[in-house]
């Protein structure tokens, strides 16, 4: 398999597979060429993607914008990566792309979407719904029922009470406490959270 964007989001992932499974990664293509290997996986210039023949790709990329762009641009089988410390319900459903980091908890029917990340420590409750490209950063918590909006960011150690909707490509700061619903396109910080702008 190989991977897309050797950034430090991508050494995390290099980590969750090795002490996962026994595929090996191929390569890591990145923009940055001047770098030529990441944790002694050789990395490639991205223009040169489509000269190999690749079977897996994971975008290994953290900011959210920058993975949809590169997923709607290429064309692959995308896979999943679980860390094994990871806690998943038998009753989640996580599609494809999407990471789950160690000590994160996915708990029973909860829905996340493509191309998520479930950082390290992120707890996401019972019945949760997250759509593509949202990152739920380390030591984030959801409650039960929460529905979070494509391309949502909730930042580290933030907290969200069960039963709120958060829209789409919405910033919630770090340590933020959530207690009401947030629109789309805003960013919101504090305890309580507050829009501080669009």
């Amino acid at each position: 398999m190989y991977l897309y964007g050797a950034s430090g989001h991508c050494k995390v992932i290099i980590d969750s597979i090795q002490a996962t499974t026994n595929k090996k990664i191929e390569g890591v293509f990145d923009d940055n060429l001047e770098l030529k290997e990441i944790l002694n996986i050789p990395v490639y210039n991205y223009k040169k993607f489509h000269t190999y023949a690749i079977k897996e790709l994971f975008i290994s990329v953290g900011d959210n914008k920058t993975r949809k762009l590169i997923v709607k641009s290429i064309t692959a089988t995308y896979v999943s990566v679980f860390h094994p410390k990871a806690a998943i319900s038998k009753f989640a459903s996580i599609a494809e792309g999407t990471c789950v980091m160690a000590n994160a908890v996915i708990n029973a029917s909860s829905i996340i979407g493509k191309h998520c990340i479930i950082n390290s420590g992120a707890i996401v409750e019972h019945d949760c719904e997250l759509e593509d490209y949202v990152h739920i950063s380390p030591n984030a918590s959801l409650a039960g029922n929460v529905k979070i909006g494509e391309g949502t960011h909730i930042g580290i150690g933030a907290q969200v009470i069960q039963g709120i909707t958060i829209g789409k490509w919405v910033t919630i700061g770090a340590g933020a406490v959530v207690i009401r619903d947030v629109p789309d396109n805003i960013m919101v910080v504090g305890n309580p959270a507050k829009e501080i702008r669009k």
